[in-house]
């Protein structure tokens, strides 16, 4: 019985030749910065409307969307 790999001799050379691309690590902690600055002010602005401080708190996760893509 003759030993056939599922991935094809071509795909498997893609995979191990494929530079991966890897995040900047400069970007990506000016990114966390600014995401931590802005769930604090979201905290904070929980004290005085809780409207305003959830739509800060959302703000936020969608920055920490963008900090992993970068």
């Amino acid at each position: 019985m003759k030993n056939e790999s599922i991935i094809n001799d071509e795909i498997h050379y893609r995979i191990l030749n494929e530079k991966q691309k890897h995040p900047d690590p400069k970007k990506h902690q000016i990114v966390s910065f600014l995401k931590s600055a802005v769930r604090l002010t979201g905290y904070g602005a929980l004290l005085y409307s809780i409207g305003l401080g959830v739509f800060i708190l959302i703000l936020s996760e969608i920055i920490g969307i963008i900090e992993e893509l970068v």
